[in-house]
């Protein structure tokens, strides 16, 4: 439980990291070229460390899903929706609406056990768990654009 804790938390901490980075990069690159650095550098390395650690054991894929082969396209809609929407909105809003709209999306795919995942009951708490996060993204949205109205008035 605790490694899975360690994991989790460092995964979001990568995830944070990594969206600042290309947000960078697209400010001199583009949204296009950012995505294809940053999938054809995670494509380098996860080969890389996959061949170094599972060997040709990596290349194993028998009883998959077809389809299942569609998750690298769908990694470029996700670089491609992150930087833009960081160099809208800004990074912690964009990244906020990220997380909870997965962790909204998560909560349906395991109470129908959608994409072959073992159902999990649905409950009001976990509900209210994510609705809450929408609405603490609300209070940090609306709290930020007081601010700037306050400091415009000053100026």
């Amino acid at each position: 439980m605790v490694l899975g804790l360690l994991l989790a938390f460092t995964a979001g901490s990568l995830v944070s990291l990594q969206n600042i980075f290309n947000s960078k990069v697209n400010e001199r690159a583009g949204a296009w070229a950012t995505t294809t650095l940053v999938l054809s550098l995670g494509f380098a390395a996860s080969l890389t460390l996959g061949l170094i650690f599972e060997g040709k054991q990596m290349f194993n894929f028998q009883h998959m899903q077809p389809w299942y082969w569609f998750s690298g396209v769908i990694g470029v809609g996700i670089v491609m929706s992150l930087v833009q929407g960081m160099r809208l909105l800004g990074p912690t809003y964009a990244v906020s609406i990220a997380l909870t709209s997965q962790l909204g999306l998560a909560l349906l795919w395991d109470s129908f056990g959608w994409l072959g995942l073992e159902k999990v009951p649905f409950t009001f708490t976990k509900l209210i768990g994510v609705l809450a996060i929408a609405c603490g993204i609300l209070v940090f949205k609306l709290s930020g654009s007081r601010e700037s109205a306050k400091a415009a008035k000053m100026t």
